[in-house]
């Protein structure tokens, strides 16, 4: 009776969020899965078409394709850049040197501020007259591109962005992992002669590629995923040059009303990001090392 009533007062305490979570993310992705099977506009009675959504997606949606390689295009640009610039600045920060809090805070302080207001501010950076960005390269003697009126240079603009707002986040991830290795190990290198690049190369990479996988799942995750930026910056443009996936999706669900049209899309992505991330676990025996 103690044991049961100990049990029901555990229930108790949990009950919101568990409730929370069955009502917000359990139920709505029943919802979504019975939805991609229909044609709904999100208002009027559903009518069910089995699989036609996901047949006219794959034959009849050009649009489909060329979201999908301008949102691959972004991830394979940004998470390298985001990842090894955030690498440099742990290194960087993890020196034992007056005022390195500083410069923590103001490197990580992109990630945690809003993406709309970062949105608009770099928005008029990228000016193609007014715009500081232009404007600095013409004291060097550079005409600057149209940049977000460019179909050519409004995805690389994105991706600087979307670099710059979230360097601070690996960068934190592996400053923690960088602190975590055992001074005793550089010395013991430093001993056997190793310069300062072997001992990079052959103690500091090692021991942090735990760290990398991590990044490297979460970076696709939020990558393939990304939309206010693209939303707030170019709204896809010019000519679907910057149009990604999330942005397709949430056009046709709140712009065409093609509401199972969507959650099809949403499923399709489900399905590759799954994807992705089981292989990337699967192969972290070839290259992730646990000491």
């Amino acid at each position: 009776m103690a044991r049961r009533r100990t049990n029901l007062t555990g229930w108790l305490f949990i009950s919101p969020i568990v409730v929370g979570v069955v009502a917000f993310q359990f139920f709505p992705i029943l919802v979504s899965m019975a939805a991609s099977l229909t044609k709904w506009d999100g208002i009027s009675p559903p009518e069910f078409v089995g699989l036609s959504n996901f047949t006219d997606i794959f034959t009849d949606d050009p649009l489909f394709y060329t979201t999908l390689w301008n949102t691959t295009y972004f991830t394979l640009a940004s998470i390298p850049l985001t990842v090894g610039i955030g690498f440099l600045l742990a290194v960087l920060c993890a020196q034992r040197v007056r005022g390195v809090s500083f410069f923590r805070t103001a490197f990580f302080a992109p990630y945690v501020t809003n993406v709309v207001a970062i949105g608009f501010v770099w928005f008029w950076f990228f000016h193609p007259s007014d715009g500081v960005v232009n404007g600095l390269l013409q004291q060097v003697g550079i005409h600057g591109p149209e940049w977000l009126s460019s179909s050519t240079w409004a995805m690389p603009a994105v991706i600087l962005v979307s670099v710059w707002q979230g360097v601070g986040y690996p960068m934190i991830i592996l400053l923690a992992g960088l602190q975590g290795i055992p001074e005793m190990l550089y010395e013991s290198a430093k001993i056997d002669g190793a310069s300062s690049f072997a001992r990079v190369r052959y103690v500091t990479l090692p021991l942090l590629t735990p760290h990398f996988l991590f990044l490297l799942i979460t970076q696709f995750i939020s990558s393939f995923q990304v939309f206010g930026l693209i939303y707030v910056m170019t709204k896809g443009g010019p000519g679907h040059s910057t149009s990604v996936y999330i942005y397709n999706l949430y056009e046709n669900a709140f712009a065409y009303g093609k509401m199972g049209y969507a959650c099809a899309l949403a499923w399709i992505l489900f399905a590759v990001i799954a994807s992705v991330t089981y292989a990337q676990w699967k192969l972290q025996n070839r290259w992730v090392f646990y000491a």
